[in-house]
């Protein structure tokens, strides 16, 4: 059996927040960024969700989230593109992109969630007959690429300025780090094929198979076979692992509920699409680091981004990366970024610690002031 070696950390966090209040929520995901950034965490991601207390718009979070951190990979999984203009979502991604120095990641998905409340609310016309899979996401990427409108005398007059048109500003490298959550193997070939990353997590369609890693084995293998476009091929993986050593006995109680209500769905597949679910990781970190060395499928990828469970808490997603990033992740050959001097990063001073103690002693937590 292969030891997983990771390269790239990252998180993927749901950017929850109150109903009636909705700025501490989005606050504290923001924080929640420059956290993971502090820690040494190679990428922050978040969720595009439509109609929920999530973030509605990525390209906008992300704008923000560039002003606040430096260094860190910002990316967003996943943009439904069948709510998505292709010019007008690549020109906020190109902005978001060039306001934080070239660090945004973009994943796409196809469909439309809740299309019959927002499919006629988004477009005039019947939107059931536009294109609204995969030939929608070509699009974007083609905007992203900065080609000239019109022929090569086309121009366009504005005060002060004549100039050829094409999408401003433009964003050079943002086509090649646009990614495809797949979940089939159609999926997995077309983003190969058309040189998007691939990012696969805990839900994959149970093709020829009722095994969840037999299943994510294949769409790797399927991916990786196809012919090859014009981008890196990248594989991001992501997990639901939940470590307990830092938090406090209720804490833990509430992780083991959240697990335990969530395993029925990882027995066999789930409706006329026959979804495949894998467990949640939750435990102690030497019981994680068995869970994640036994995963056949994390062998085979260096890169990992942790999925953070729905409707937790701030401090709740502080600690969960706190301890991957001190006790899971350096056991599975990552290293976090260095500090802008080259140093290696120092454990976090003033914030949360882990007992000297063995792992899964006595739970010891101090917050930062």
């Amino acid at each position: 059996m292969s030891t997983p070696t990771i390269t790239s950390l990252a998180f993927l966090t749901p950017g929850n927040f109150a109903d009636d209040d909705p700025h501490p929520g989005l606050e504290e995901t923001l924080r929640l960024f420059e956290y993971g950034e502090r820690l040494g965490f190679d990428g922050a991601w978040v969720r595009q969700r439509h109609l929920e207390h999530g973030v509605g718009s990525a390209a906008v979070f992300l704008a923000a989230a560039g002003q606040r951190t430096e260094r860190i990979e910002l990316g967003t999984a996943v943009i439904p593109i069948g709510y998505e203009s292709p010019f007008r979502l690549a020109e906020d991604l190109a902005l978001a992109d060039v306001l934080s120095r070239g660090r945004l990641q973009v994943g796409f998905s196809t469909g439309m969630p809740h299309a019959e409340l927002l499919g006629d609310l988004v477009y005039d016309g019947d939107w059931r007959d536009f294109d609204l899979s995969y030939g929608r996401i070509a699009r974007v990427v083609a905007h992203l690429r900065g080609g000239y409108l019109g022929g090569p005398d086309t121009v366009i007059h504005s005060p002060g300025n004549v100039q050829r048109p094409r999408l401003q500003p433009h964003a050079p490298g943002l086509a090649r780090r646009v990614w495809y959550g797949g979940g089939s193997l159609r999926s997995a070939r077309w983003a190969a094929e058309n040189g998007l990353g691939l990012l696969t997590g805990n839900i994959v369609t149970g093709e020829h198979t009722d095994d969840f890693g037999t299943a994510q084995l294949n769409l790797l293998a399927e991916y990786r076979r196809a012919p090859a476009g014009d981008g890196p091929r990248r594989v991001a993986l992501g997990r639901v692992v939940v470590p307990l050593d830092s938090a406090d006995a209720a804490t833990r109680a509430r992780y083991r509920a959240y697990a335990a209500s969530r395993h029925e769905r990882t027995l066999a597949p789930q409706g006329p699409k026959r979804v495949l679910f894998a467990p949640d990781v939750v435990g102690t970190a030497d019981q994680i680091l068995e869970r994640l060395t036994a995963d056949l499928v994390l062998a085979q990828v260096s890169e990992l981004r942790l999925e953070l469970p729905y409707e937790f808490h701030g401090e709740e997603y502080e600690q969960i990366l706190h301890d991957v990033r001190h006790l899971v992740a350096p056991e599975l050959g990552w290293r976090p970024a260095p500090t802008d001097d080259g140093r290696s990063r120092p454990a976090e001073p003033g914030t949360r610690s882990l007992p000297s103690a063995a792992r899964g002693g006595s739970a010891v937590r101090t917050i930062e002031a």
